[in-house]
C-alpha cells in the first residue's frame, strides 16, 4: 500500500494537468465544507433593495433580482452539485460494478438478462429519462442523487464486462478453476481487481457529467427547487436577466460549474494515465 501510494504521489507531481486537477477539486471540496465560513450572506436570504446589484465589494458577485447574494449562493451550492456528483457517481459504480461481473462471467440467460436491462436504460436519452424519474419520484436531492446514478449505471456495468471477457480466458483464471475455486472467489477475488481500471477513470469523468445533470434537470425546473441554492437554478433565474444587461447572476454559477467539471476532468486525465502500466 505504502509503495502504490509513492508511485501516485511520483506520477503526480509529474503531472501538470493531474497537480492542476487535483489541487481545483481540493480548493471546491474546501470552499463547500467551510461555506458557513466563507460566504457573507445567508444563501437564501432576499432583499429586494439590494435586487440586481452588479459585483462590488459588498457583494462580490453580485446580487439577483430577489436580491440574494450570488457569491454566498455559488458557494454553498457546492454542497448540493458537487455531493450529488459524487456520491452519485459512487453508487452508480457500486451497482454496476457487480453487474459487470456477473455479466462477463455467466455469458448464458444471466449476462443476456443484465445487458438487455442495460440496453432498455440506455435506449433514452440520460437526460430525458432522468427527468422522467424525478417527475415522477419528486424533486428532492436525495431522489436526484439517486436518478443520477441510476442512469450511470449501464456505463460501468459493460467496461467491467468487457474487461471481464477480455481475462476470463487468461492462463490465471483457468488455475483458478482448476484449483476449485467458487464462482463468487474468481470474480472478486481475481478478476474484479483486474477490471476496475476503465471503470474508475470513466467515474472520474462522470463526476462532471452527473454534475451538469444536476444542473440541467434544475435550470428546467426538474431538479433542486428554489431558493435552495444550485448552479443550475442559479442560471435558470439569471439567464432572463442578461437581455437586461445584469449579466452576472447567469455567468458565475456557469463558470463554477465550468471550473469544477474542468478540474475532474483534468484529474481523471492524469488518471487514465496512472492507472495503465503500459503508459507510465
Amino acid at each position: 500500500m505504502k509503495k502504490e501510494i509513492k508511485e501516485f504521489t511520483r506520477m503526480l507531481k509529474k503531472s501538470r494537468q493531474g497537480m492542476i486537477g487535483l489541487s481545483m477539486i481540493l480548493v471546491i471540496v474546501l470552499l463547500g465544507i467551510f461555506a458557513p465560513v466563507i460566504s457573507p450572506f445567508d444563501p437564501e436570504m432576499t432583499n429586494a433593495a439590494d435586487a440586481r446589484m452588479a459585483p462590488c465589494l459588498l457583494h462580490l458577485f453580485g446580487t439577483d433580482e430577489t436580491g440574494m447574494d450570488i457569491f454566498s449562493r455559488c458557494i454553498w451550492a457546492i454542497r448540493i452539485d458537487v455531493v450529488i456528483g459524487v456520491c452519485g457517481t459512487l453508487i452508480s459504480l457500486m451497482i454496476g460494478i457487480p453487474f459487470g461481473l456477473a455479466a462477463g462471467y455467466y455469458e448464458g440467460l444471466v449476462g443476456e438478462i443484465i445487458l438487455r436491462i442495460a440496453d432498455l436504460i440506455q435506449a433514452f436519452p440520460a437526460f430525458i429519462l432522468a427527468m422522467a424519474l424525478v417527475s415522477a419520484l419528486g424533486n428532492s436531492t436525495r431522489n436526484i442523487l439517486l436518478v443520477v446514478a441510476f442512469v450511470n449505471v449501464p456505463i460501468y456495468t459493460r467496461f467491467v464486462r468487457g474487461e471481464v471477457l477480455s481475462m476470463k480466458s487468461r492462463p490465471f483464471i483457468e488455475a483458478g478453476h482448476t484449483a476449485g475455486m467458487s464462482p463468487a472467489r474468481i470474480m472478486f477475488q481475481e478478476l474484479l481487481p483486474n477490471s476496475l481500471r476503465p471503470a474508475l477513470v470513466q467515474a472520474s469523468i462522470n463526476i462532471g457529467g452527473a454534475i451538469l445533470l444536476t444542473a440541467g434537470l434544475s435550470y428546467i425546473g426538474a431538479g433542486v427547487t428554489i431558493p435552495t441554492p444550485e448552479w443550475g437554478s442559479m442560471i435558470s433565474i439569471g439567464a432572463p436577466l442578461i437581455l437586461t444587461k445584469q449579466w452576472w447572476a447567469a455567468l458565475f454559477p456557469g463558470l463554477c460549474i465550468g471550473v469544477t467539471v474542468f478540474g475532474f476532468a483534468m484529474f481523471a486525465d492524469f488518471l487514465r494515465i496512472y492507472l495503465n502500466p503500459e503508459r507510465r
